[in-house]
């Protein structure tokens, strides 16, 4: 296992600037996950660290040692694609023992090695079917037996499961936990899937445009959002973003709303000065009001009524905008209808605009 470090990472491709003054920490044996919108530079930083590509200005470092020359086998890391890229020819054992014999290994330890990465991803019974006789998920756990029989000190993931159906990603998913709480290799794993970087990660990586907007554990990010971006990339279904002023009198803090709505939100929380600001409401947050005593309600239209199974997520028109809300009490509601939700103080986010 190897610790990762990036300091004052640059990139560019002629004059556009992709990736600009990184800076990350991925300690020994931790998952990392980098997750952004298409084009915001986490593939193209993750191939910088795996030494497919040259950073244009910055330091690479892996257990404190510098590594911007040194190629990929050099760097000791093993990387998972997209493209499952097997050798259709080749048997399930022939291909994961593939690069070990041209590395010169002995078939005796060829023959061991793979057998354990078999035995960890439960592949015994498929080692002398070729890839055309697999599954996808099948194949992709082929993919990653073949980058673990190396013995990396860092596994590099691009984006693996994003060829698979909803299903059987899920279950990649579980594959990969397992996988890293039996051998705690040092993994960074790139998607643009945040339920998928949720779920895995120890860490999480947010990046926008190639800056790094917040880093954090997935219930960090979550309940602490750094700044809109980061608010309303996590989470699903997405927050609801308002546009409010933040009013403060004597201890007591409230957000008022375009169409007057007044809501306190915990003054603790909330280290803004007074003025313009953008609310945050969750939609998982928001709950129907029971009673005309309920405090922190707004009150809107129903437009929109998507059933779920556990919850209806709803759409209501409020002050000319749409607020989404995922409703657990799965009470009856008709389109049209004026409905009041609430939310409580400490579960609204309030941001600087």
């Amino acid at each position: 296992m190897a610790s990762v470090e990036l300091k004052n990472l640059s990139k560019s491709f002629g004059d556009v600037e992709v990736l600009h003054q990184l800076n990350l920490t991925v300690a020994e044996g931790e998952f990392v996950a980098l997750v952004g919108p298409s084009g915001c530079g986490k593939s193209t930083l993750l191939r910088i660290i795996a030494g497919l590509e040259e950073a244009s200005s910055g330091d690479v470092l892996m257990d404190d040692k510098w590594v911007n020359d040194l190629t990929p086998r050099e760097r000791n890391i093993a990387m998972v694609f997209q493209s499952y890229a097997l050798y259709p020819h080749m048997t399930v054992e022939e291909n994961m023992g593939f690069n070990l014999r041209i590395s010169g290994l002995s078939k005796l330890e060829i023959k061991q090695r793979v057998g354990e990465a078999a035995d960890i991803l439960d592949l015994g019974e498929l080692m002398k079917r070729k890839p055309s006789q697999l599954s996808g998920g099948q194949r992709q756990r082929v993919a990653m037996g073949r980058a673990l029989v190396r013995n990396p000190d860092t596994f590099l993931f691009d984006e693996p499961l994003s060829n698979l159906d909803a299903k059987l990603r899920v279950q990649m998913r579980e594959e990969i936990k397992r996988l890293h709480q039996k051998v705690r290799t040092t993994s960074i794993y790139v998607t643009h899937d945040q339920i998928e970087a949720m779920t895995l990660a120890d860490r999480v990586v947010i990046m926008k445009d190639g800056r790094i907007q917040q880093i954090g554990t997935p219930t960090e990010l979550y309940q602490n959002p750094a700044n809109v971006f980061v608010a309303g990339f996590i989470g699903s279904p997405s927050m609801n973003l308002l546009d409010g002023k933040l009013e403060t009198k004597g201890k007591t803090k409230k957000v008022i709303l375009s169409d007057g709505t007044k809501l306190n939100v915990r003054s603790n929380s909330c280290p803004l000065n007074d003025g313009d600001v953008i609310v945050g409401l969750r939609p998982e947050h928001l709950h129907l009001a029971k009673g005309k005593t309920e405090k922190n309600t707004l009150t809107g239209t129903v437009n929109l009524i998507e059933p779920t199974g556990a919850q209806n997520h709803l759409k209501i028109s409020m002050a000319g905008k749409s607020l989404a809300v995922a409703d657990s009490t799965l009470v009856p509601l008709a389109l049209d209808e004026t409905i009041k939700v609430c939310i409580a103080p400490e579960q609204i986010h309030v941001f600087a605009k």
